[in-house]
């Protein structure tokens, strides 16, 4: 039988197997643990449509996954049955430059959550709802991300904004990981957002002040960002690793890298998006699409400069089929 053994993972494996080209990264030192070996639950097969419908033989069992990188239904025309899914929310946009030596701090990674949920036909169909990143800001923290929901359940906490540099310096957002903090005139660092407890989270990095010019990197699914060091920005904190839906390792969720006067602080796992150093909007800014990572901040320049959108969620079901 599949042993769920957790509901909110944070820090072991999942075996989940299948896709080959769903987002892949380096594997964080989080791992989900999802322990392989058959469906979790009984009932009967089950005929169920919507998003894109793949299958795999693992140990003699086959398995049928349904990834959403949208919006969508789920919808069971036969049969009921316990699946398993695994949920991530967007992630959160990075803060945007305001002026002078200021720099943005890097967004949160939307929050990751997995749990087993009975299906049948008398409730289909099931609203899938896949959580947007939300937007990098210039003169301005970012936007939070939006939460992924499925089976009637909020099943994971948006990506934290990240805070934007300036004379308010503000503080990097709450989220399903917060985060990081802006640099700025202030006297003082600058806070990075809490994770908000929903799902598998970490707070974002602290950000400098008035002679620290560097921001704090967002917080990511497998570890903290980091805080500013100096005029140097922090890294975006690591995603939670799951082995499975691919035969190799998927990272989901890093946190966004924050920016600097120095150097800029890289994106968690390499799929949050990397902190900005100067006028050039580099495509690593953004986090990675439907990894629910969080984008990099807006760097210090002669002309105001934006923080990088976070990357859409997505929300994955599993079931056995043989």
């Amino acid at each position: 039988m599949f042993r769920q053994d957790r509901a909110n993972p944070s820090t072991a494996v999942s075996t989940w197997k299948g896709r080959k080209d769903l987002p892949k990264a380096n594997p964080s030192t989080a791992v989900s643990a999802w322990m392989n070996g058959g469906l979790a639950g009984g009932g009967t097969p089950i005929t169920a449509f919507g998003g894109v419908i793949t299958q795999y033989e693992d140990s003699g069992t086959t398995y049928r996954v349904h990834a959403f990188r949208g919006d969508g239904k789920f919808t069971v025309a036969a049969g009921s049955t316990e699946v398993t899914y695994l949920m991530v929310a967007g992630g959160g946009g990075g803060g945007g430059q305001s002026n002078g030596n200021t720099s943005g701090g890097g967004g949160g990674a939307g929050g990751v959550q997995t749990g087993t949920f009975t299906v049948d036909t008398t409730s289909s169909p099931y609203t899938i709802t896949v959580g947007t990143g939300g937007a990098g800001r210039t003169n301005n923290t970012g936007v939070a991300g939006n939460i992924s929901e499925a089976f009637g359940l909020t099943a994971a906490g948006s990506g934290g904004f990240g805070g934007h540099g300036g004379y308010s310096s503000g503080a990097g957002g709450a989220g399903g990981s917060g985060g990081g903090g802006g640099s700025g005139y202030t006297g003082s660092t600058t806070a990075g957002g809490a994770a908000s407890g929903y799902g598998t989270g970490n707070a974002g990095g602290t950000g400098g002040n008035t002679s620290d010019y560097g921001s704090g990197g967002g917080g990511g699914a497998g570890a903290v960002g980091t805080n500013h060091s100096g005029n140097n920005g922090g890294n975006g904190g690591a995603g939670a690793s799951y082995i499975g839906i691919t035969a190799s390792t998927v990272t989901y969720a890093g946190g966004g890298g924050g920016s600097g006067t120095g150097t800029q602080g890289t994106g968690g796992s390499s799929i949050g998006g990397a902190g900005r150093k100067d006028n050039t909007i580099a495509s690593n800014n953004v986090g990675f699409p439907n990894t629910g990572s969080g984008g990099g901040g807006g760097a210090y320049s002669s002309s105001l400069t934006a923080g990088g959108d976070g990357g859409a969620g997505i929300i994955l079901i599993r079931y056995a089929v043989a």
